[in-house]
Protein backbone atom coordinates (compact mmCIF):
# COMPACT_ATOMS: atom_id res chain seq x y z
CA UNK A 1 0.00 0.00 0.00
CA UNK A 2 1.36 3.39 -1.01
CA UNK A 3 3.96 2.02 -3.43
CA UNK A 4 3.99 2.38 -7.22
CA UNK A 5 3.11 -0.80 -9.06
CA UNK A 6 2.65 -1.80 -12.69
CA UNK A 7 -0.34 -4.06 -13.33
CA UNK A 8 -0.36 -6.64 -16.09
CA UNK A 9 -3.91 -7.97 -16.15
CA UNK A 10 -4.44 -11.36 -17.81
CA UNK A 11 -7.85 -12.38 -19.09
CA UNK A 12 -10.00 -15.18 -17.70
CA UNK A 13 -10.51 -16.97 -14.40
CA UNK A 14 -11.30 -20.47 -13.19
CA UNK A 15 -13.70 -19.08 -10.56
CA UNK A 16 -16.80 -16.90 -10.62
CA UNK A 17 -16.78 -14.99 -7.33
CA UNK A 18 -19.89 -13.03 -6.47
CA UNK A 19 -17.99 -9.77 -5.85
CA UNK A 20 -15.67 -9.93 -8.88
CA UNK A 21 -15.17 -6.56 -10.59
CA UNK A 22 -13.51 -7.91 -13.75
CA UNK A 23 -16.03 -10.45 -15.01
CA UNK A 24 -15.75 -10.98 -18.78
CA UNK A 25 -16.73 -14.17 -20.58
CA UNK A 26 -14.80 -13.35 -23.75
CA UNK A 27 -11.39 -11.81 -24.24
CA UNK A 28 -11.74 -8.09 -25.14
CA UNK A 29 -10.77 -7.17 -28.68
CA UNK A 30 -8.19 -4.72 -27.37
CA UNK A 31 -5.78 -4.40 -24.49
CA UNK A 32 -6.06 -1.01 -22.73
CA UNK A 33 -2.71 0.54 -21.77
CA UNK A 34 -2.36 3.75 -19.77
CA UNK A 35 0.59 5.52 -21.39
CA UNK A 36 1.18 8.03 -18.56
CA UNK A 37 0.41 6.92 -14.98
CA UNK A 38 -2.76 8.56 -13.69
CA UNK A 39 -3.58 10.55 -16.84
CA UNK A 40 -6.07 8.10 -18.41
CA UNK A 41 -4.33 8.53 -21.76
CA UNK A 42 -5.38 5.07 -22.87
CA UNK A 43 -4.04 3.47 -26.01
CA UNK A 44 -5.44 0.29 -27.50
CA UNK A 45 -3.50 -2.70 -28.80
CA UNK A 46 -5.20 -5.68 -30.41
CA UNK A 47 -5.46 -8.81 -28.27
CA UNK A 48 -3.84 -11.16 -27.69
CA UNK A 49 -0.50 -9.42 -27.06
CA UNK A 50 2.72 -11.38 -27.33
CA UNK A 51 5.23 -11.28 -24.48
CA UNK A 52 7.49 -8.79 -26.26
CA UNK A 53 4.68 -6.23 -26.53
CA UNK A 54 3.65 -6.78 -22.92
CA UNK A 55 7.22 -6.31 -21.71
CA UNK A 56 7.69 -3.20 -23.86
CA UNK A 57 4.54 -1.61 -22.42
CA UNK A 58 5.78 -2.27 -18.87
CA UNK A 59 9.27 -0.95 -19.61
CA UNK A 60 7.81 2.29 -20.99
CA UNK A 61 6.48 3.04 -17.49
CA UNK A 62 9.99 3.13 -15.93
CA UNK A 63 10.35 -0.18 -14.13
CA UNK A 64 13.04 1.15 -11.79
CA UNK A 65 10.59 3.60 -10.19
CA UNK A 66 8.12 0.89 -9.26
CA UNK A 67 8.00 -1.43 -6.30
CA UNK A 68 7.00 -4.40 -8.43
CA UNK A 69 5.20 -5.66 -11.50
CA UNK A 70 1.89 -7.26 -10.57
CA UNK A 71 0.71 -10.23 -12.61
CA UNK A 72 -3.01 -10.16 -11.97
CA UNK A 73 -6.28 -10.95 -13.66
CA UNK A 74 -8.57 -12.69 -13.87
CA UNK A 75 -6.28 -15.47 -12.76
CA UNK A 76 -2.70 -15.24 -14.08
CA UNK A 77 -1.88 -18.85 -13.20
CA UNK A 78 -4.09 -19.97 -16.06
CA UNK A 79 -1.05 -19.02 -18.16
CA UNK A 80 2.09 -20.58 -16.61
CA UNK A 81 3.80 -20.84 -20.00
CA UNK A 82 3.30 -17.14 -20.65
CA UNK A 83 4.65 -16.27 -17.19
CA UNK A 84 7.77 -18.32 -17.90
CA UNK A 85 8.39 -16.34 -21.09
CA UNK A 86 7.46 -12.96 -19.67
CA UNK A 87 9.17 -12.96 -16.28
CA UNK A 88 12.76 -12.61 -17.59
CA UNK A 89 11.64 -9.62 -19.71
CA UNK A 90 10.16 -7.53 -16.88
CA UNK A 91 13.11 -7.28 -14.50
CA UNK A 92 14.21 -4.01 -12.97
CA UNK A 93 11.63 -3.05 -10.34
CA UNK A 94 12.64 -2.65 -6.70
CA UNK A 95 11.09 -5.85 -5.35
CA UNK A 96 10.51 -7.95 -8.45
CA UNK A 97 7.46 -9.83 -9.71
CA UNK A 98 4.29 -9.83 -7.63
CA UNK A 99 1.74 -12.57 -8.28
CA UNK A 100 -1.88 -11.69 -7.48
CA UNK A 101 -3.77 -14.98 -7.44
CA UNK A 102 -6.92 -16.67 -6.22
CA UNK A 103 -4.77 -19.40 -4.68
CA UNK A 104 -6.52 -22.40 -6.24
CA UNK A 105 -4.02 -23.64 -8.87
CA UNK A 106 -1.11 -25.15 -6.91
CA UNK A 107 0.28 -27.16 -9.84
CA UNK A 108 0.57 -24.03 -11.97
CA UNK A 109 2.21 -22.17 -9.08
CA UNK A 110 4.79 -24.94 -8.74
CA UNK A 111 5.74 -24.40 -12.40
CA UNK A 112 6.56 -20.70 -11.95
CA UNK A 113 7.35 -20.20 -8.25
CA UNK A 114 11.08 -19.81 -8.96
CA UNK A 115 10.29 -16.74 -11.10
CA UNK A 116 8.06 -15.03 -8.52
CA UNK A 117 9.26 -12.73 -5.73
CA UNK A 118 6.02 -11.91 -3.90
CA UNK A 119 2.81 -13.96 -3.70
CA UNK A 120 -0.45 -12.22 -2.84
CA UNK A 121 -2.76 -15.17 -2.34
CA UNK A 122 -6.51 -15.02 -1.88
CA UNK A 123 -8.45 -17.43 0.27
CA UNK A 124 -11.94 -17.57 -1.20
CA UNK A 125 -14.50 -18.05 1.55
CA UNK A 126 -17.72 -19.77 0.43
CA UNK A 127 -19.84 -17.32 2.40
CA UNK A 128 -18.60 -14.19 0.65
CA UNK A 129 -17.27 -15.50 -2.70
CA UNK A 130 -20.21 -17.78 -3.41
CA UNK A 131 -18.01 -20.65 -4.62
CA UNK A 132 -17.83 -24.21 -3.37
CA UNK A 133 -15.31 -24.71 -0.53
CA UNK A 134 -11.71 -24.66 -1.79
CA UNK A 135 -9.83 -25.51 1.40
CA UNK A 136 -7.78 -28.37 -0.07
CA UNK A 137 -6.64 -26.30 -3.06
CA UNK A 138 -5.76 -23.35 -0.83
CA UNK A 139 -3.85 -25.57 1.59
CA UNK A 140 -1.67 -27.08 -1.16
CA UNK A 141 -1.15 -23.67 -2.73
CA UNK A 142 -0.09 -21.97 0.50
CA UNK A 143 2.46 -24.68 1.24
CA UNK A 144 4.18 -23.95 -2.11
CA UNK A 145 3.84 -20.16 -1.87
CA UNK A 146 5.46 -20.11 1.58
CA UNK A 147 8.85 -20.49 -0.09
CA UNK A 148 8.55 -16.84 -1.18
CA UNK A 149 7.51 -13.55 0.40
CA UNK A 150 3.80 -14.30 0.80
CA UNK A 151 0.72 -12.75 2.33
CA UNK A 152 -2.89 -13.92 2.32
CA UNK A 153 -5.90 -11.77 1.49
CA UNK A 154 -9.52 -12.55 2.33
CA UNK A 155 -12.37 -10.47 0.94
CA UNK A 156 -15.25 -10.25 3.39
CA UNK A 157 -18.83 -9.02 3.53
CA UNK A 158 -21.61 -8.90 6.09
CA UNK A 159 -22.43 -12.57 5.43
CA UNK A 160 -18.86 -13.75 6.15
CA UNK A 161 -19.06 -16.03 9.18
CA UNK A 162 -16.58 -16.28 12.04
CA UNK A 163 -16.11 -20.01 11.51
CA UNK A 164 -14.77 -19.49 7.97
CA UNK A 165 -12.30 -16.85 9.16
CA UNK A 166 -11.21 -19.18 11.94
CA UNK A 167 -10.66 -22.05 9.48
CA UNK A 168 -8.60 -19.79 7.19
CA UNK A 169 -6.47 -18.49 10.06
CA UNK A 170 -5.79 -22.01 11.32
CA UNK A 171 -4.69 -23.03 7.81
CA UNK A 172 -2.27 -20.10 7.66
CA UNK A 173 -0.86 -20.96 11.08
CA UNK A 174 -0.38 -24.59 10.06
CA UNK A 175 0.95 -24.22 6.50
CA UNK A 176 2.68 -20.82 6.59
CA UNK A 177 3.40 -19.65 10.14
CA UNK A 178 4.22 -15.96 10.44
CA UNK A 179 2.31 -15.05 7.28
CA UNK A 180 0.33 -11.80 7.30
CA UNK A 181 -3.42 -11.95 6.74
CA UNK A 182 -5.12 -8.97 5.09
CA UNK A 183 -8.88 -8.72 5.56
CA UNK A 184 -10.37 -6.61 2.77
CA UNK A 185 -13.99 -5.42 2.90
CA UNK A 186 -16.04 -5.72 -0.27
CA UNK A 187 -16.41 -2.30 -1.82
CA UNK A 188 -18.40 -0.90 -4.72
CA UNK A 189 -16.83 2.02 -6.61
CA UNK A 190 -14.60 2.71 -3.62
CA UNK A 191 -17.48 2.85 -1.13
CA UNK A 192 -17.26 0.33 1.73
CA UNK A 193 -20.94 -0.34 2.22
CA UNK A 194 -21.27 -4.11 2.29
CA UNK A 195 -20.06 -4.84 5.83
CA UNK A 196 -20.52 -3.06 9.14
CA UNK A 197 -17.54 -1.79 11.10
CA UNK A 198 -18.58 -3.98 14.04
CA UNK A 199 -18.61 -7.19 12.00
CA UNK A 200 -15.37 -6.31 10.22
CA UNK A 201 -13.59 -5.85 13.54
CA UNK A 202 -15.18 -9.02 14.89
CA UNK A 203 -13.68 -10.97 11.99
CA UNK A 204 -10.27 -9.44 12.65
CA UNK A 205 -10.49 -10.24 16.34
CA UNK A 206 -11.33 -13.87 15.58
CA UNK A 207 -8.27 -14.21 13.32
CA UNK A 208 -6.02 -12.45 15.83
CA UNK A 209 -6.81 -15.15 18.37
CA UNK A 210 -4.96 -17.57 16.06
CA UNK A 211 -2.29 -15.62 14.14
CA UNK A 212 -0.29 -12.54 15.07
CA UNK A 213 -0.52 -10.21 12.07
CA UNK A 214 -4.04 -9.50 10.80
CA UNK A 215 -4.69 -6.20 9.03
CA UNK A 216 -7.84 -4.56 7.69
CA UNK A 217 -7.00 -2.78 4.42
CA UNK A 218 -9.56 -1.62 1.82
CA UNK A 219 -8.94 -1.42 -1.95
CA UNK A 220 -6.87 1.76 -1.86
CA UNK A 221 -6.64 2.15 -5.65
CA UNK A 222 -10.44 2.17 -5.78
CA UNK A 223 -10.80 4.72 -3.00
CA UNK A 224 -8.22 6.99 -4.66
CA UNK A 225 -9.84 6.63 -8.08
CA UNK A 226 -6.78 5.16 -9.80
CA UNK A 227 -8.79 2.49 -11.64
Amino acid sequence: MGCRQIFIRLHGCNLNCSYCDTVSAEMPLNCRIEATPGKRDIKLLANPLNVEKIAAAAAALKLSQHDSVSLTGGEPLLYPSLIKELAPLIKGTRRGIYLETNGTLPDSLAEVISLIDIVAMDIKLPGSAGNAPLWEEHSRFLKIAYAKDTFVKIIVGENTCLEEIKTAAEMIKSKAPGTTLVIQPISVRGEINMISAAHLLELQETALEIIADVRVIPQMHRIMGFL
